[in-house]
């Protein structure tokens, strides 16, 4: 079995500030089953800090979360898994 698993959901919130990048993330993962992922595309700052650390205050899991320079600078990747707490990993 491949390590490797699909997104069921990718957002992009880069154009939108807090709160609404919480709010289109929050929908995200109220669409997919419990278990799945969803790739949010976010700006850092704000909605860095604000989006995962809400997600795991919810009862998710932060999977991971890195920098994507070739979106531009300032442009982050965060994987979450809907109704998987867990180990948070630690936020920029």
């Amino acid at each position: 079995m491949s390590p490797f698993r699909i997104a069921a959901a990718m957002i992009d919130v880069r154009d939108v500030s807090c709160p609404i990048t919480w709010v289109r993330t929050r929908i995200a993962l109220e669409k997919v089953g419990t278990g799945e992922l969803v790739v949010v595309l976010l700006r850092e700052g704000e909605p860095l800090r604000n989006v995962p650390a809400s997600a795991v205050e919810e009862g998710h899991r932060l999977v991971s979360l890195q920098p994507l320079e070739d979106e531009g600078p300032g442009t982050w990747e965060v994987v979450l898994e809907k109704g998987a707490p867990g180990p948070a990993l630690e936020l920029p």
